[in-house]
């Protein structure tokens, strides 16, 4: 599959310390992503995008204010930070989600200019990879698709944080309900 520069773009969702082994939230083998991500990042001139959870200390997903959650990903700390193996040098874009107390955002496109910044440089498909697939991965790439974007989700570059057994299969299925295939950063070439 080639990539197309002019009308591709690779999103990265939510790649950070804290999602991976060691973490506040930790999705398991999150870290083992990043190589996968990482090939895709090389393949040259495309739009990248990665997503970042950005939240306040007193977010209304975290278990002390009665989330589900524990407290993760707090803007400027080290568990919001990108994983360290992530070449983040070749991200163009880097959008900041669920940023205010009173909203949880899944999804890239929820409250960002994800959706406009994507438009306005002419992409048509949109390949989305990163954490978790349960959970951002699928709220992201269901939402690209309800833009109009066709989607393909890098299934050798997420992983799932499985709450429920099966919760990762049926993510899978209900992206590729929705219309997004499947490919592997290893099907690619730029």
């Amino acid at each position: 599959m080639t990539i197309d520069s002019r009308t591709d773009a690779l999103i990265v969702v939510d790649v950070q310390r804290d999602f991976c082994p060691g973490g506040a939230l930790p999705v398991p083998e999150g870290d083992q992503v990043v190589p996968a991500i990482n090939r895709g990042l090389g393949l040259g001139a495309w739009l990248t995008v990665a997503t970042r959870d950005w939240h306040p200390l007193d977010h209304c997903s975290f278990a002390p204010q009665g989330g589900i959650w524990p407290v993760h990903c707090v803007a400027g700390t080290p568990g919001a930070a990108f994983h360290p193996g992530l070449h983040a040098m070749k991200i163009r874009h880097i959008i900041s989600k669920a940023r205010t107390r009173e909203a949880e955002a899944y999804s890239g496109f929820q409250g960002t200019e994800l959706a406009a910044l994507l438009k306005g440089q002419g992409i048509r498909r949109a390949f989305v990879c990163g954490l978790a697939t349960d959970y951002c991965v699928k709220a992201t790439a269901l939402d690209a698709r309800r833009e109009g974007f066709d989607v393909i989700v890098l299934e050798d570059a997420i992983r799932g944080v499985e709450v429920h057994p099966g919760d990762c299969a049926k993510a899978v299925d209900e992206m590729a309900a929705a219309g997004i295939t499947f490919a592997k950063t290893t099907d690619l070439t730029g």
